[in-house]
């Protein structure tokens, strides 16, 4: 049974798909947008560009032996992809043959995936903070038969794992380092990339190649068994772009900040394919810890985040605040108050209230000490990849950061739903991308069809057809509610707790409210199939000294963190947090630990979802303690 069937709103619905109204920012700016048939595949997309403006910004990036922040336009990024081009087809690949990169953002991403596509390969990212062995896995999987790699550093990591596959026969490092050349010398697949690549490339053409071609391989960094290799075709992610645009403007004098890494499939279409289309510029962030620098450095207009960034700003926000004086706190909580009353007006939600007469001043004395931390030019922030808490986005906006949630999947290329500007209701994920339907179906399952949808599981047929059903409705795994055409995501149907009593509990809303606490890095709510709820907290390092002394305690002994009176108090923590919470809502007891859950312990994805199944196993004796006396 189905019900709630929604189709994405287009013309009929302008008021929400048409345009967004401008910001003061953007008043002047030019739109240059590129269409799918014109580009045809995502190569011929980068000619296009390359043609229409070949002496505009296309890339910034921070050149370290300098120290300095440079530039690239179109044209010089395209001599640039001639060069990586010439040297790939010298390797005597085939069309369809897969090359892999695991490398940082950096504008080698963009010369060395528009080459490959150029000359109809099949890129397959890695992430570069992934385990050696699940990167071995990955290039076994998909046969993998170049490789560019960072440095010598991360090629060392991976070979002790990977062996000698058959079908990989060239290693590409991009960092010239003293130990990259032994490894030359050591192995006969592995070369430097300066000295791979010719002093200039050769002139090409847009090929005509099939939209409906694979161009790429994503494998996702599933929270349980092996990674699977999502095929994504050139039509499914320029569609995507393209509907993406529609809801969203995007200019040629927009400039994004990327720094969620170019493997995540939110920041290749939305920070690296979305801007080309749209003939706006790129600077790569150096890291996510000079973030901050960089954000001041660039100063961008548009960003795209997960949850986790804006939640981090949050927490540091809140511990701040609390250090002031009782007046400045609530001079601080009027601010954010009014802001969205602001908001809620200029979304047209709400009349005019004397209280919006303060507003210019306090967006002036006090919100824009946190915009401008940004970099002052913000206009547009996405969050994606995972829920956005209430609080989080209530502040960002209430502040005057114009902050929207969406929700995809790398299976839909990924984006299905976002927020346009002029109308958006951040509890919601915002409206489906036109030419995207979407229905509710049994255990209010969100299915999602249309031309972002995967073309398939690499070399898993079986999942494939888990996945997408006969009728070609994609099983997101998510449940959801359709209200006003906006959709609202309401738990995953996996991660439901089924108590000893039957009462069925979501525990990602609770972990996320609970995150929100600066002391708490990260949370696993448990009690699947006990009486009562449990939870995991990693406590934050550096807050933990103060917390141990607090209650009398060494913060170098172990047992520190078992001690009853800490764990009394962590609880009344958790209550406080969830208070706005219904009644299930209830943890009895916690295991407290200061070991982080990182990708290489096996307890994160690289994309930093928690590994649920792997912790509890990591914790099984923890857990068992604190069900010794169930009940």
């Amino acid at each position: 049974m189905t019900s709630n069937e929604g189709r994405a709103r287009g013309a009929e619905t302008p008021h929400r798909q048409g345009k967004d109204r401008l910001g003061d920012a953007a008043r002047g700016w030019s739109e240059d947008l590129i269409s799918v048939a014109q580009a045809r595949t995502l190569d011929g997309l980068f000619l296009q560009r390359v043609r229409r403006s070949p002496e505009r910004p296309a890339y910034r990036y921070h050149d370290r032996a300098r120290s300095t922040w440079s530039q690239l336009t179109w044209r010089e990024t395209a001599e640039q992809v001639g060069r990586w081009r010439t040297a790939l087809a010298s390797e005597a690949l085939e069309p369809g043959d897969r090359v892999a990169l695991l490398l940082r953002n950096c504008p080698e991403w963009v010369f060395f995936d528009q080459a490959a596509l150029a000359l109809g390969l099949v890129t397959v990212p890695l992430y570069t903070d992934d385990r050696p062995d699940n990167a071995a896995y990955i290039l076994e999987d998909a046969g993998v038969k170049v490789l560019l790699v960072q440095d010598a550093k991360r090629w060392r990591r991976l070979a002790a794992v990977l062996g000698e596959p058959a079908t990989l026969r060239r290693v590409i490092l991009l960092d010239p380092g003293r130990e990259a050349r032994p490894l030359v010398e050591q192995d006969e697949r592995v070369v430097v990339a300066t000295d791979w690549l010719p002093h200039q490339g050769a002139a090409w053409r847009q090929r005509e190649g099939r939209p409906e071609a694979l161009a790429t391989i994503v494998y996702t960094s599933g929270t349980t068994g092996r990674s699977k290799g999502v095929m994504l075709s050139h039509a499914n992610i320029l569609t995507n772009v393209h509907a993406s645009l529609t809801v969203i403007d995007c200019f040629q004098e927009d400039l994004f900040l990327s720094f969620l890494p170019l493997s995540h499939t939110l920041e290749r279409t939305g920070g690296y394919y979305l801007p080309m289309m749209a003939g706006a510029a790129v600077a790569y962030a150096r890291s996510v810890g000079q973030l901050s620098e960089d954000l001041q450095a660039v100063r961008p207009t548009a960003l795209i985040a997960v949850p986790r960034v804006f939640e981090r700003v949050y927490q540091r926000l809140q511990q701040q605040v609390l250090g002031r004086p009782m007046p400045l706190r609530r001079l601080f909580r009027l601010t954010v108050a009014i802001g969205w009353l602001a908001f809620e007006r200029a979304q047209r939600r709400r009349g005019w209230h004397p209280l919006l007469l303060l507003w210019p001043l306090l967006r002036k004395r006090i919100a824009a000490q946190v915009t401008d931390r940004f970099g002052g030019r913000l206009r547009l922030a996405v969050s994606g990849g995972a829920a956005l808490p209430g609080e989080v986005s209530r502040l960002f906006i209430g502040l005057g950061l114009p902050l929207l949630q969406g929700y995809g999947l790398t299976e839909t290329s990924p984006v299905v739903s976002v927020n346009p500007l002029q109308d958006n209701r951040p509890a919601s994920v915002g409206v489906p991308l036109r030419g995207i339907e979407i229905r509710v179906g049994q255990d209010d399952e969100l299915l999602v069809r249309g031309p972002c949808n995967t073309l398939g599981y690499w070399n898993n047929h079986a999942a494939t057809a888990q996945l997408i059903d006969h009728e070609g409705w994609l099983h997101t795994g998510d449940q959801a509610r359709l209200d006003d055409g906006y959709v609202y995501i309401t738990g995953r149907i996996k991660d439901i707790l089924v108590l000893s009593n039957g009462e069925k509990v979501p525990p990602a809303d609770m972990e996320m409210a609970l995150s929100l606490d600066p002391l708490i890095e990260q949370v696993l709510v448990i009690g699947e199939g006990r009486s009562f709820l449990s939870a995991l907290l990693v406590l934050d390092a550096d807050l933990w000294v103060g917390l141990a002394r607090e209650y009398g305690l060494d913060p170098e002994a172990p047992e520190s963190l078992e001690d009853p009176r800490l764990h009394k108090g962590m609880l009344k923590r958790l209550r406080d947090g969830l208070g706005d919470f219904p009644g299930y809502a209830k943890i009895r007891r916690v295991a407290l630990t200061l070991e982080p859950w990182s990708v290489e312990s096996g307890l994160l994805t690289p994309t930093m979802k928690v590994k649920r199944n792997q912790v509890l196993q990591r914790y099984a004796d923890q857990i068992e303690r604190l069900y010794q006396f169930d009940g």
